[in-house]
């Protein structure tokens, strides 16, 4: 039997979801333009009045292969013929231990074991809540706090919020409410610079004032994300290893937003090279076809949970590892494997530097860098989205700058062309932007 869906008009649709939908970071109602998708395909999205926009954003950075992929559509249909969802306590199913399995083989060696998660924040929040349980276990229960970076963004529930960045970040308003984490300033050395031993001097100092009470450090390697879109060297990252080792603290790397080949390594971590003792992912991990998330431990952390006063770990989503999301993205995994991924996102990092170098003679912009699949001109002052979103939109592009930041992290298989008309509407719209 055929189901009919009766489609509304866009101006109905608009004006329904202006008096009932709350979309993320806005007021309510929405007070900007809100661009209503008919469909997607590719890396184009088809708008309900007829426009046809290049995406270059990736649904913030998930859907790394474009949308409507056959191979990842037909993962789909095969897994929701069997079953779309069963609780996950007790039982266990083909999708999630063939996914656990692969990840286990694409990450460093010591991250042996996988807990499937809903979303990227509540990964973190598996991971903070790990950390915890790991040292109650080990006989130190006083270890309940984290060390991170300012301008770091780790996800939006409460406990990956309290180690955002607490003034520049998106949460100050919920600071009263937050547990006091330590900050570290944020790195300042480049990606491409020399290093400056300085560089990890806070890091170094706060970790030694406070080791005894820290659980574990958790930041981004490599690329802050929403903090900043802000690139830093990978010496970082080894020394912060290292100082991990030396004061015998745990190490969560949220590779979330970095995760599955958008820095140019299929982890950002392998820049170090470092493994962490905690390791979260999420966004591209199933293509952006469904919401699903991991958090990987080594069995010298996960051993310890069967001893300790819990016997357990504490924590269990209801849709955990829910089959058709475990399918789609070991499908995903899959399609990743099957081509030269890292061809694709060099060449995505040679033309973004090239066809972005003329941004740097606006006088709006502060700075324009790129790594890997990522190209981002900073501004010196910030964004108005009423006005700046809509013309990206007449030029045939989606992009969602934030703050100071215009950026674009487009799916791997845009094909030259395509990027070169989101570079070109960059240009065109930052080029007209006042002067600071």
């Amino acid at each position: 039997m055929t189901v009919t869906v009766n489609r509304l008009p866009a101006d109905q649709l608009l004006a329904l979801d202006r008096r009932h939908v709350w979309h993320p970071y806005a007021p309510m109602p929405a007070q900007g333009p809100v661009f209503p998708v008919r469909s997607a395909q590719g890396v184009y999205l088809y708008l309900e009045t007829g426009d046809r926009l290049v995406d270059g954003m990736s649904s913030w950075w998930a859907c790394i292969h474009g949308y409507n992929h056959p191979r990842l559509n037909q993962a789909a249909h095969d897994q929701i013929d069997r079953m779309s969802h069963v609780m996950f306590g007790g039982l266990t199913h083909q999708p999630a231990v063939q996914l656990a399995q692969r990840l286990v083989q694409w990450t460093p060696a010591p991250l042996q074991h996988v807990f499937f998660c809903d979303s990227g924040s509540v990964a973190v929040e598996v991971a903070m809540k790990l950390a915890i349980q790991y040292w109650h276990n080990r006989g130190q229960p006083q270890r309940q706090h984290f060390i991170t970076l300012r301008r770091g963004y780790h996800g939006d529930t409460f406990a990956a919020m309290a180690v955002c960045d607490p003034v520049n970040g998106m949460h100050h308003l919920f600071r009263r409410s937050l547990v006091s984490q330590y900050f570290a300033d944020a790195p300042q050395v480049g990606f491409d610079q020399p290093w400056q031993e300085q560089d990890i001097q806070s890091f170094a100092t706060l970790l030694a004032q406070h080791q005894g009470e820290i659980a574990a450090a958790i930041f981004e390697p490599i690329v802050q994300g929403a903090g900043g879109m802000r690139f830093y060297h990978p010496e970082y990252l080894r020394r912060v290893r290292e100082l991990c080792d030396q004061y015998n603290t745990l190490l969560i790397l949220d590779e979330i937003a970095t995760g599955f080949g958008r820095t140019g390594k299929l982890f950002a971590l392998e820049y170090g090279p470092v493994c962490p003792d905690i390791l979260c992912l999420g966004k591209a991990l199933s293509g952006g076809f469904m919401s699903l998330a991991a958090t990987l431990t080594s069995e010298e952390i996960s051993q310890t949970f069967a001893q300790g006063e819990a016997g357990v770990f504490m924590h269990g989503p209801t849709f955990m590892a829910n089959p058709l999301a475990c399918a789609v993205a070991l499908e995903n995994l899959n399609l990743l494997e099957s081509y030269d991924w890292a061809a694709r996102v060099q060449a995505i990092a040679h033309q973004l530097a090239r066809e972005l170098e003329p941004c740097r003679q606006a006088a709006a912009v502060k700075d324009v860098r790129v790594l890997g699949a990522i190209g981002v001109v900073e501004l010196h002052q910030p964004v108005d989205m009423t006005t700046v979103q809509p013309q990206f939109v007449a030029q045939g592009v989606w992009l969602r700058p934030f703050g100071r930041l215009i950026y674009t992290m487009p799916p791997y298989i845009i094909e030259p062309q395509e990027l070169s008309q989101i570079t070109r509407a960059m240009v065109s719209v930052i080029s007209s932007l006042p002067s600071p």
